[in-house]
């Protein structure tokens, strides 16, 4: 078995964003592959050899291939004792909550797939549109999730972990799309003390993108 990690990505993928902060806060060495979502390599017989989904991230580890970023995030939590989940079931579900919300909720009809299929119908969709409309919508949700919970650093604690992994790629997207960020004070606070860190500095898509 090769103790290699092999992550297959794309540099934008929100996804694969969160699954690079989880590695690289576990102090974990991996190879990257990057599949390039716009060229379409994610419906290469090889990508989907690797994920039949066509879908990234994909993470070749302890002879796995894992897909599903919640997924693969969960058993890095388990077999590496990383602390992603709090210790109580309670705690726990709440944190799943928090993480669901963005990407069960927001991600998937704010994929690219999706809004770009919503604006190629005609009509008065536009990507832009889409994108501003649906991101403040689950942010929302996510801001009053947020103040139900004690004032900590991170969203459940004080220290990063599920939830935050799945803030930040989020609060990236929703820049990207000029989403105002000041109705959600807490999430958006959250989200820079944790970008700050070392590991979620080094998995933004600024700083893994393809140059040239």
């Amino acid at each position: 078995m090769s103790d290699k990690i092999v992550l297959h990505d794309y540099w934008r993928s929100s996804s694969a964003y969160r699954v690079r902060i989880a590695l690289n806060l576990l102090g974990l060495t991996y190879e990257r592959r990057p599949v390039d979502l716009v060229a379409g390599e994610h419906r290469s017989a090889s990508h989907l050899g690797a994920n039949p989904q066509g879908l990234v991230p994909v993470l070749e580890i302890d002879g796995l291939r894992l897909t599903q970023s919640l997924a693969i995030i969960e058993y890095l939590d388990e077999t590496r004792d990383a602390g992603f989940l709090p210790a109580t079931p309670a705690a726990r579900a709440e944190a799943r909550a928090l993480a669901h919300a963005i990407a069960m909720e927001i991600q998937p009809v704010c994929n690219l797939r999706v809004a770009r299929h919503a604006a190629d119908l005609g009509g008065t969709a536009t990507m832009e549109g889409w994108m501003t409309h649906f991101i403040p919508l689950g942010l929302h949700g996510v801001e009053g999730l947020l103040s139900r919970q004690p004032d900590t650093a991170f969203c459940h604690g004080d220290r990063p972990g599920l939830a935050d992994l799945c803030l930040v790629p989020q609060v990236y997207n929703a820049r990207r799309w000029g989403v105002d960020l000041s109705p959600f004070p807490r999430l958006a606070a959250i989200a820079t003390r944790a970008e700050a860190l070392p590991a979620f500095a080094a998995a933004h898509p600024d700083r893994v993108r393809p140059q040239g």
